[in-house]
């Protein structure tokens, strides 16, 4: 699978403007916050790429934020059942079902005043949390504030949580990219402290370390580079079983850096 191809940038705007506009009912911060997001992280116009997401998929957002996957998902709907959707561009895909987790009751409150109280998400901890069962899970920028064995934890909860020929769209920093990487380091830390995370401890790996993993876990991974324009270190896992999914849930797991 290929990175998704730069989407036409007047469909782009109408898409941030969609999906951002609800969160005017969520206070200034949500509004701008989900606006600046969507506006400048390539990740949200690739999950439309045909074949990533499954369609009519029980999704699980983990770490959820305010819930601008959910958020962006619906604006795609209304402009394709709309006839809004660009001709040229294959049509989104849509959820059965969208469960998002968020730590942060905050962002939990800000995502029910902009998109209701019944629109999935809710608060819990994604170490605890019951999963439920689901086609897709995704995962972005997430795991890296969890330590190594808190991680292969979730990771492993995940796998259980997915049905055969599930897919876990898992979105990573490389550790292994220098420069880029520790920018993107020194971006997320101010980002976590305005969002109330002060004095999170990352814990980081290399994008070889994380495949070992998932491999080890029993998924197949393809990479898809995800910072275009940002000068950062993200890279897409997009992690998917087997349709007869006959790997053993004992399968050991790659060893955690040291």
């Amino acid at each position: 699978m290929r990175p998704a191809a730069p989407l036409p940038a007047v469909w782009r705007k109408r898409m941030i403007a969609a999906a951002s506009a609800p969160y005017r009912d969520a206070g200034r911060f949500a509004f701008h916050f989900a606006r600046g997001k969507l506006r400048g992280d390539p990740v949200f116009p690739a999950l439309l790429q045909p074949g990533l997401l499954p369609m009519r998929a029980r999704l699980l957002d983990l770490g959820c934020g305010q819930g601008l996957l959910a958020a962006w998902l619906r604006a795609a709907a209304r402009l394709h059942a709309a006839a809004a959707w660009p001709a040229q561009q294959p049509a989104p895909p849509t959820v059965r079902s969208y469960r998002g987790i968020e730590l942060m009751q905050a962002d939990v409150a800000r995502a029910r005043a902009a998109l209701g109280p019944d629109c999935g998400v809710s608060q819990g901890d994604i170490r605890a949390a019951d999963f439920g069962r689901h086609d897709a899970v995704v995962i972005l920028d997430v795991l890296h504030y969890l330590d190594y064995a808190q991680q292969e934890a979730v990771l492993r909860r995940v796998r259980a949580a997915l049905a055969p020929g599930g897919v876990l769209l898992l979105r990573i920093g490389d550790a292994a990219a220098g420069l880029a990487f520790r920018y993107s380091t020194w971006v997320d830390r101010i980002i976590t402290r305005v969002r109330g995370h002060r004095g999170a401890q990352l814990y980081c790996r290399d994008r070889s370390s994380w495949i070992a993993q998932l491999h080890g876990l029993g998924f197949d991974v393809q990479v898809l580079p995800m910072s275009r324009g940002t000068g950062f270190a993200n890279v897409l896992l997009v992690a998917r079983l087997p349709a007869a999914d006959a790997v053993p849930a004992s399968t050991p797991a790659a060893n955690p850096p040291p």
